[in-house]
């Protein structure tokens, strides 16, 4: 029997539907690093918002670029993704993904890529989703689109896919429109649309902020399983270092636009180099971090991209700052696997 959200006319009909050959042939094409961003600069004439930022990610790894509100996490997202829209757009750069310039390529050929080969989560579940269609269509939709499979076909895997990501009576719940779902299912839902053609990529921004405390713990942990399964490389935009300590295995900070440190999880949490970074990890929720009863501050705000001062943008904030520092300092090898932009980094003494 057919899902009852099967559409019964237009889209949706059986046969193959025309996809690039790229991402065909996926075991030979799958050499790391799936995703490469090298010099990129994003920006309007008039400001630069993303300034010379490079970074990879590798299959089966988890990055995580955090900053406060504004340092660029998501902007370089969508970047890579090919969803800048005019004023802003890549001012500089390469976008390589799987090996290919994604600057080679034209608007149709990025859509064919996009709920293939790369997807993203945004951050309100209820503002992705099409209020009008039924869930079960909007994952199964993407398997007719890029999969060529009948709306059938594709309604049976949809089902498989809800229940994949732990949706009970996930029959039912598929034929369900977004807003008859809580935030928490409709945020498996979306896990379960970026899932549903197996992508080598899945950037994940913010996706986890807006709901409560044992929700966002399931979210994070079926995130994690299903990328043990699947070999998926992920980069998750976030804030919340509790989250970057549950599910990065890399991490990237990123202050007024310019990624500032980068490193192991470990490194970035052990021994953080870069002055903000270290300020990040004193002001988590700890007792080490608390001083007198308070708990430590950064003080300041982060710069408008129109106002950063000359140089380092850190230094108006920076307890260490010096005449040095108006000059920009590149992003240096510090260790085996940490690179931090910084002149004075460490720890001060």
């Amino acid at each position: 029997m057919m899902p009852s959200f099967v559409p019964t006319s237009g889209a949706g009909s059986a046969g193959a539907s025309t996809v690039l050959p790229f991402g065909a042939d996926r075991a030979a094409d799958a050499m790391p690093p799936v995703l490469s961003l090298e010099g990129l600069t994003v920006g309007s004439d008039a400001v630069d918002l993303v300034i010379d930022a490079s970074l990879t990610v590798a299959p089966g790894e988890t990055l995580c670029l955090v900053g406060e509100s504004g340092c660029g996490k998501s902007l370089t997202c969508l970047a890579a993704m090919g969803l800048l829209a005019e004023p802003v757009r890549r001012k500089a750069g390469r976008i390589r993904f799987l090996g290919r310039d994604l600057g080679e390529l034209d608007e149709r050929d990025l859509r064919q890529m996009r709920g293939r080969d790369m997807t993203m989560i945004f951050q309100d579940p209820v503002a992705s989703l099409n209020p009008v269609q039924r869930v079960g269509w909007q994952v199964a939709e993407a398997l007719v689109i890029h999969e060529g499979l009948s709306s059938k076909v594709a309604a049976r895997r949809a089902v498989e896919l809800v229940d994949k990501v732990g949706i009970a009576d996930p029959e039912a719940r598929a034929g369900a429109f977004p807003h008859q779902l809580s935030g928490g299912m409709c945020q498996r839902v979306m896990i379960a649309m970026a899932l549903a053609c197996r992508p080598r990529l899945i950037v994940s921004d913010e996706a986890t902020t807006a709901l409560d405390v044992t929700t966002q713990a399931q979210i994070l942990t079926l995130m994690r399983r299903l990328q043990e399964e699947t070999g998926t490389a992920m980069i998750f935009v976030t804030h919340d270092l509790s989250v970057v300590a549950e599910i990065a295995d890399r991490v990237a900070v990123m202050y007024s636009g310019r990624i500032v440190e980068t490193g192991s999880v470990d490194d970035i949490f052990d021994h953080p180099s870069h002055p903000y970074t270290q300020g990040l990890m004193d002001c988590r929720l700890h007792a080490l971090s608390a001083t007198d009863g308070r708990l430590a501050a950064i003080g300041g705000t982060v710069p408008r991209p129109s106002a950063r001062p000359l140089g380092c943008a850190f230094r108006t904030r920076c307890p260490r700052a010096s005449q040095r520092c108006a000059i920009t300092p590149d992003l240096r090898p510090i260790g085996s696997s940490q690179r931090v932009a910084c002149h004075f980094p460490g720890r001060a003494q």
